[in-house]
């Protein structure tokens, strides 16, 4: 049995975190966009009660010229945030094809007027 460390090719390669990634990516500005994002996210389906989605999507490209060890790294953020319902309204066709609130074919009551509530009794009587 040996006690030497392992090399990096026994053991695999190092990876870096990838959330190290994100916090220096663009400055950092890729790591707050999707917090953000998140964020809204989660709120929107709190409120809606459906589902929705962020995405990430990252670039990497050889820079032209080098080893191929120098590359730009692009990403691009999107998200399909719930949305909720918008009220709706009815309206009724008139014969010339305009919208209504008021059905056109409904007659219209003429000579009604809002009656004033009788007043409550203050003192209640028993029968005997």
């Amino acid at each position: 049995m040996s006690t030497m460390k392992p090399t990096v090719e026994e053991s695999g390669p190092v990876v870096r975190p990838f959330a190290a990634f994100l916090q220096e990516q663009s400055g950092g500005q890729l790591h707050t966009e999707l917090s953000t994002r998140l964020h809204e996210l989660i709120e929107a389906v709190r409120e809606t009660g459906k589902a929705g989605t962020v995405a990430l999507k990252i670039d990497v490209k050889p820079i032209a010229g080098t080893d191929g060890r120098t590359v730009t790294v692009t990403d691009t953020v999107t998200s399909k945030v719930p949305r909720t319902e918008r009220p709706k309204s009815i309206f009724f066709v008139d014969d010339t094809g305009n919208l209504s609130r008021t059905d056109p074919r409904q007659p219209v009551l003429t000579g009604l007027r809002e009656v004033e509530p009788t007043p409550a009794p203050t003192q209640l009587r028993s029968a005997q």
